[in-house]
């Protein structure tokens, strides 16, 4: 039976920018025409207005490939929003969605929910906010605990459930039996890393040239991209011969950029402005030795698999989502969180045994072969027609 017309229902911001262009997340529509492109039903999208968006694209609405609706901030859904749609696929992450069982019962059309924040991760990104005062935070944090209540409960409610994660199906596969775990990445077998992506580092070693370490994704605090520098200086005062070249933009630009000039790293540590993902930062990372990932949260970051893809070894902090995902793969290690000199003593043994860290990265590789964009996104879609003909 054919998949039935798809409603999707995302957190990803927009910004109109005229009747006829928009401003989108860049990875948002890359997802998105993905996802056009792999449903065999019509396809349309409902975001919500937002004015932030740090890597923005603009894009003619002719050219999106698939119907998008725009509704203002904070607006809330309505049945007459779900009318026309076989099937509801929506994120739990935004509290604008917890009402949807209600509605899409109205409606008469399935629910199905995606989930890859946890109320710990939550809790962990006001707390790191910088920019929040210390009441500001306890409110936020009040309110979360609230949110977390309708959460569940319409989880609970939902017809089916996609966890983005380990840490996501460890605090929710209980409510809701109808589940299915996931790995979100935008590799596809054809980006994976080759045997010659590999015989280049090989010569590099050979060549005693310096370890490629590479870091990409936004340079906020709950990334731990205050780190980065730190991280670099022990690593020169250990004496490692090393490059790393940071891919992103946020908050902690400036800060970052004036850690390297003042620590004399600018032979060593290089800021770049983010890159389009598979012509830009693919390759990029395909020329690299290893991914330095300081993320403090536990969110699911789609890096560690990109990274993976690419053939690159992750280091970084003992968050549950990588964790779980070293102990799954065996191709990468965690350090305790926020132990800058504990990342640079792992990065240093690696320097020095590039046996090890070759043998790590083709498992690295080998774990994200099995989890291409292909073969996850196959996986959701059958979950999702499975609840539909239901």
């Amino acid at each position: 039976m054919a998949p039935p017309d798809l409603l999707l229902i995302a957190p990803a911001p927009v910004i109109r920018l005229s009747p006829t262009q928009l401003r989108l997340d860049a990875k948002f529509i890359e997802g998105a025409r993905l996802h056009a492109r792999h449903w065999n039903g019509s396809i349309r999208f409902i975001l919500w207005r937002n004015d932030a968006i740090p890597f923005g694209k603009d894009i003619d609405v002719a050219d999106l490939g698939f119907e998008l609706t725009v509704l203002e901030p904070g607006q809330p859904l309505a049945s007459e929003h779900l009318q026309g749609g076989g099937l509801i696929a929506a994120s739990a992450d935004s509290h604008l969605t917890l009402d949807l069982p209600t509605h899409a019962r109205t409606a008469g059309v399935k629910l199905v929910y995606a989930i890859e924040y946890t109320l710990d991760t939550r809790l962990r990104i006001v707390w790191l906010d910088r920019d929040r005062s210390w009441p500001r935070k306890l409110r936020a944090s009040l309110w979360l605990l609230q949110q977390e209540h309708r959460c569940r409960r319409a989880l609970r409610d939902a017809d089916g459930v996609q966890f983005n994660g380990w840490p996501a199906r460890d605090a929710y596969a209980h409510l809701n039996p109808n589940n299915l775990l996931y790995l979100d990445g935008r590799m596809t077998a054809e980006l994976m890393a080759t045997h010659a992506d590999f015989a280049a580092r090989a010569k590099r070693s050979a060549d005693k040239e310096p370890l490629r370490i590479a870091n990409s994704g936004r340079l906020e605090p709950l990334k731990g991209a205050q780190d980065l520098v730190p991280i670099a200086r022990a690593l020169k005062a250990a004496g490692v011969d090393f490059t790393l070249d940071i891919w992103g933009t946020g908050s902690l630009a400036q800060e970052i950029r004036t850690g390297i000039s003042m620590s004399g790293l600018q032979d060593k540590v290089r800021l770049h402005d983010p890159l389009p993902f598979e012509n830009g930062l693919v390759p990029e990372l395909r020329k690299a030795d290893l991914f330095l990932s300081c993320n403090r949260q536990s969110d699911p970051s789609c890096s560690y698999l990109e990274a993976m893809g690419c053939g690159l070894p992750v280091i970084g902090y003992d968050n549950t989502m990588l964790r779980r995902l070293a102990e799954a793969s065996n191709g990468a290690r965690t350090t305790p969180m926020g132990d800058v000199q504990a990342i640079a003593a792992g990065i240093s043994e690696w320097a020095s045994e590039r046996t090890a860290l070759t043998a790590t990265a083709e498992r690295a590789l080998a774990f994200a072969r099995t989890h291409d964009f292909e073969t996850e996104f196959t996986r959701r879609m059958a979950h999702l027609a499975e609840i539909a003909n239901a």
